[in-house]
């Protein structure tokens, strides 16, 4: 089973797709991830990525393409795969189908205007990279997993939040008819809590 997750950033795709791969044995493949990598890596296509992703840019569409086709192409995927963040636009989901087959799409539905505070109160540990919000830490700035002190992701600032929302808004919407005219879009409300989501999800993949 080939699954795409798609939702503006602060969605909850990320939570979401760790559990959906686990529950059917798919490898979680986060476009974010990988371009984290090469950027702490410091290599060539993390520098690149860096500068795009600090303004809150799309990294342009032929590096991003070739980084997926090479991660679809590993022996892992021969199953099936978990998409995340990929593709960000038509032209992207065109390129995806050219090498490979979309079974379903879900599309995790949240309005954009409470994405901003979600996505503004995000705090992340140092050391292990666990996941609070501000909502919910009680003023606390250590991580209650291991003591690492929580920061904020510098494209998680007000300003670069903002500009991440309208690009998505433009470039990425568009999928949602894009997948809706092929037949396999599936649309939760992700305004609902992580369980409500999840089970959303699975009764309508069946």
């Amino acid at each position: 089973m080939n699954v795409i997750l798609l939702g503006a950033p602060g969605a909850g795709k990320g939570t979401q797709a760790i559990r959906l791969a686990a529950k059917y044995s798919l490898p979680h493949i986060s476009t974010g991830d990988i371009f984290r990598a090469n950027i702490k890596g410091e290599t060539p296509i993390g520098k690149v990525a860096k500068s795009y992703i600090d303004k809150g840019q799309l990294v342009p569409d032929e590096v991003t393409v070739q980084i997926v086709k090479e991660r679809l192409a590993q022996d892992d995927c021969k199953v099936g795969y978990l998409l995340d963040g990929f593709p960000r636009t038509v032209s992207q989901a065109e390129a995806l189908a050219e090498f490979s087959k979309v079974d379903a799409v879900i599309n995790i539905d949240v309005p954009l205007t409470k994405l901003l505070r979600r996505i503004t109160g995000r705090r992340l540990c140092g050391k292990c990279g666990a996941s609070y919000h501000i909502d919910t830490l009680s003023g606390k700035t250590e991580c209650s997993k291991c003591g690492g002190e929580l920061i904020q992701r510098a494209d998680d600032n007000e300003a670069t939040v903002a500009n991440r929302l309208e690009v998505y808004e433009k470039q990425t919407a568009p999928l949602v008819e894009y997948y809706e005219n092929a037949g396999v879009l599936i649309t939760v409300d992700g305004d609902a809590d992580i369980e409500k989501v999840f089970t959303d999800i699975v009764a309508k993949l069946g």
